[in-house]
């Protein structure tokens, strides 16, 4: 049977490697346009444009990954000449300059400087509106040349960033499995069936984060790089950025796309929605509740969201329920299930897991 493997050309974690960054940027490029988050923007450009043995050019991130973002940061790679793209910051900040080097045919180098997204590895780009409702995904023909993580930077975020990535890393095995039983295509070249390096990348990723997730919460809250946080980093990161991208995504992520209809969930975390996106599609699934149990237990522990409190959404519940239901469906991000969904089903997963999770 045919099969396909997508990955980024290197990925490099090391303490202290963000210093290092002008050495690898030397076989890249020799205009690099670097995109940062704009917290970090005036630290870094300053530090950076010290060491980088290049030309340079710094751009601030305008917050959203969306078309005019994208559009403004391509059109200043090709008013300098980039010809190597340098992202540092978050998941859109990532995605918006993997854009950007691909519309430029620009090399393009991934610097997270938080581990609550699978971005980074990644040639998947979401856009959003301008207000942050989902749009559209993108799969881009290649991955990023070279993935940077410094656990020291990353430990320096707010803890909140790492534990909503161990949020989005849940997902990773569950849709993985919804996949492999639905027969459903990765991401890679157009879609292909998961190659077992792949399977066996996600089935580690999900034993990853239960082994060190509340060890790596408790290290990083006192500021300090374990081997637990090391191995959550490179799990929430890599582990899940290979699984998802060469297994696919399902309904947890298709919840979450459809969570960004309502404007209270705004202030959320991708990786937040996506916890809660799990429970849903464990139910939706029929799993059994011993697994659902430990799914509850592990969120818990963290202090993810398992109910729709946990969201803001307070009011209006079966209003905004449907709402999210039928933004689900219409978004076609539901159909690896072993079975076709409705509006409906949808809907009720929602209310049941809001229920086990009141519950628990």
């Amino acid at each position: 049977m045919s099969r396909s493997f997508g990955s980024p050309g290197r990925y490099i974690q090391r303490r202290g490697e963000i210093a290092r960054l002008g050495e690898h940027l030397a076989s890249l490029g020799k205009r690099p346009l670097f995109l940062i988050d704009a917290f970090l923007h005036d630290r870094y450009a300053a530090s950076l444009g010290e060491s980088v043995q290049a030309e340079s050019r710094f751009e601030k991130f305008g917050g959203e990954c969306s078309d005019r973002e994208i559009d403004r940061v391509t059109a200043a790679a090709v008013e300098f000449g980039a010809d190597v793209v340098v992202g540092i910051g978050g998941g859109k900040t990532l995605d918006t300059a993997k854009m950007a080097a691909h519309r430029t045919n620009a090399r393009m180098l991934a610097v997270p400087t938080i581990a609550s997204t699978d971005a980074p590895t990644s040639a998947v780009v979401v856009v959003y509106s301008d207000a942050g409702v989902l749009q559209q995904a993108h799969n881009l023909p290649r991955n990023p040349d070279l993935v940077l993580v410094d656990p020291e930077v990353i430990v320096a975020a707010p803890v909140r960033f790492l534990v909503a990535g161990m949020g989005d890393a849940l997902s990773t095995w569950y849709e993985a499995r919804a996949n492999i039983e639905a027969g459903t295509m990765n991401y890679i070249s157009g879609g292909f069936p998961a190659t077992r390096a792949a399977v066996a990348i996600a089935r580690e990723c999900h034993a990853v984060i239960m082994e060190q997730a509340v060890k790596a919460k408790l290290a990083a809250e006192a500021g300090v790089v374990t081997q637990a946080v090391e191995d959550i980093i490179e799990a929430n990161t890599l582990l899940s950025g290979l699984g998802f991208e060469n297994c696919g995504v399902s309904a947890a992520h298709g919840i979450h796309d459809a969570l960004t209809v309502l404007p209270e969930i705004h202030g959320l975390l991708h990786g937040e929605k996506v916890a809660f996106g799990v429970l849903c599609l464990l139910v939706l699934e029929n799993r059994p509740q011993a697994e659902i149990d430990e799914t509850l237990r592990f969120c818990r522990a963290l202090g993810l969201p398992t109910t729709l409190a946990d969201l803001n959404i307070k009011d209006d519940i079966a209003a905004k329920v449907r709402k999210v239901a039928e933004a689900a469906v219409r978004g076609n991000i539901t159909h690896a299930t072993r079975a076709p969904v409705t509006v409906e089903d949808i809907e009720a997963a929602i209310l049941a897991a809001d229920a086990l999770g009141r519950a628990a």
